[in-house]
């Protein structure tokens, strides 16, 4: 059956595959973002679609709309941009959860919240269950996502225990494919951005760090997968690839995939609280969805920088001076 669904954040990277993906069942989507970190160009082949709706606002002010299942996945996300305004990064996401939290108790809505494997900040479990309650420092310069993102989880569970809101909230972790904000910073934009412009790969550290990715359209699987679970599963669930990889072999992959003269080279320290080790524990999202990523790197990889290949550069501002 069709529903009505609110996106919020539904302009960025994993928002507009997640609009695409909702309107390919029939549903009808609104799409609510306020185009700091994401692009238009990301649903530019959405626009004017008939069961497709775009707001441009800002979740820190209230919204109404009637909605059956809201989508929230409103905040900046890469360390540059979330750092740039700390402030407005912890009131997106807990002013954000609120008001989505509010929509959903006037209308009756289900609400899935779009947490992140930041909350464990540099985890001391490896890997990570849904279980490990985190190591995060809470007055880094990562603490205004992190503490953001774990005041929102409280935020959902008490509207849950105070007002009976259904509710999921799902623990993402590294996700990468077409539509990587090109100057977001994170590592795997970074490296094929630089790898496609012959440019030496920069490692900050000393690449031994690790990560597991996972592909976006796996991603989204699993997010709709979780929010058509019955009313009784809330979550949290990790989400995420749960095959390890370190940065250096990461550089390695793409400078492979992409050819040409990239180097690679260690030249920057390691950012203040970046975790060592991230990579998800899957048992739960095994047992509960069905859900485990089957696409490797290597096949990952190459669709992205096929993606980055076609896009021109000078369409995509970067929003802030951190990347």
């Amino acid at each position: 059956m069709s529903k009505r669904i609110l996106v919020t954040g539904g302009a960025g990277f994993l928002g507009s595959h997640l609009c695409e993906r909702l309107l390919e069942a029939g549903n009808d989507v609104i799409c609510l973002d306020n185009l700091f970190t994401s692009q238009k160009l990301n649903i530019a082949h959405l626009i004017g679609t008939k069961s497709f709706e775009f707001v441009r606002h800002d979740v820190t002010e209230g919204f109404k709309f009637e909605v059956d299942e809201i989508y929230n996945l409103a905040c900046p996300a890469a360390p540059g941009h979330y750092q740039y305004n700390p402030i407005k990064t912890m009131k997106t996401s807990i002013l954000g959860t609120m008001h989505c939290l509010g929509l959903a108790k006037r209308v009756g809505a289900k609400v899935l919240q779009a947490s992140t494997s930041e909350i464990y900040g540099d985890p001391s479990v490896h890997p990570q269950p849904e279980s490990y309650w985190g190591n995060v420092n809470t007055i880094g310069p990562r603490s205004c996502y992190d503490e953001g993102k774990r005041a929102a989880e409280t935020i959902m569970f008490d509207y849950l225990r105070q007002h009976k809101i259904r509710i999921k909230v799902v623990r993402i972790f590294n996700t990468y494919g077409p539509r990587m904000h090109p100057y977001d910073g994170r590592v795997v934009s970074n490296f094929i951005r630089q790898a496609v412009a012959g440019e030496t790969l920069t490692i900050y550290g000393d690449g031994e760090q690790s990560r597991s990715f996972c592909y976006v359209d796996e991603l989204v699987d699993g997010l709709i997968k979780v929010m058509a679970t019955a009313d009784e599963f809330t979550g949290p669930i990790n989400l995420g690839n749960p095959v390890e990889f370190t940065i250096r072999q990461l550089a390695e992959h793409v400078v492979k995939i992409v050819g040409g003269d990239a180097r690679i080279e260690v030249a920057r320290p390691l950012p203040q609280d970046d975790p060592k080790q991230r990579c998800p524990d899957i048992t739960l999202a095994k047992k509960m969805i069905g859900w485990a990523p089957t696409m490797s790197l290597e096949e990952g990889l190459k669709r992205t920088i096929a993606w980055f290949r076609t896009i021109d550069l000078t369409q995509y501002h970067a929003p802030t001076p951190n990347y």
